[in-house]
């Protein structure tokens, strides 16, 4: 379990990157719903926490694939591959992020403490 931050500094419309191995962003959105997705897209090494969200979409900033924030599919190329979701709780007004147990789908080159 990570702890990202308190809930009141993650306006809505934001995401925060976790230093995490694998980094993980949170999202809150303008709805006020709170997502976790591995930060990294599959497609090449940009960081998720700064792309674009729209409706329950992040749009990675460098060549346009969307990830669903609900379950991390990938909806469009050239990403084929989806990203880790990841379960997010506010304990004590604190967001808490239960990192997924499954293997990460990193881009080709980058590796991740015995994940390749």
């Amino acid at each position: 379990m990570h702890e990202a931050c308190p809930l009141s500094e993650l306006a809505p419309g934001e995401a925060l990157r976790l230093n995490t191995s694998p980094p993980i962003a949170v999202f809150h959105t303008e709805e006020g719903e709170l997502f976790a997705l591995d930060d990294t897209c599959t497609h090449q090494d940009a960081s998720l926490a700064d792309g674009w969200v729209e409706d329950c979409w992040v749009e990675c900033p460098l060549h346009a694939s969307k990830f669903n924030l609900r379950d991390g599919s990938v909806d469009s190329p050239p990403a084929k591959l989806p990203v880790r979701s990841h379960e997010v709780t506010v304990v004590n007004g604190m967001i808490m992020v239960n990192e997924s147990t499954d293997a990460p789908n990193l881009p080709p080159g980058l590796t991740v403490h015995g994940h390749v």
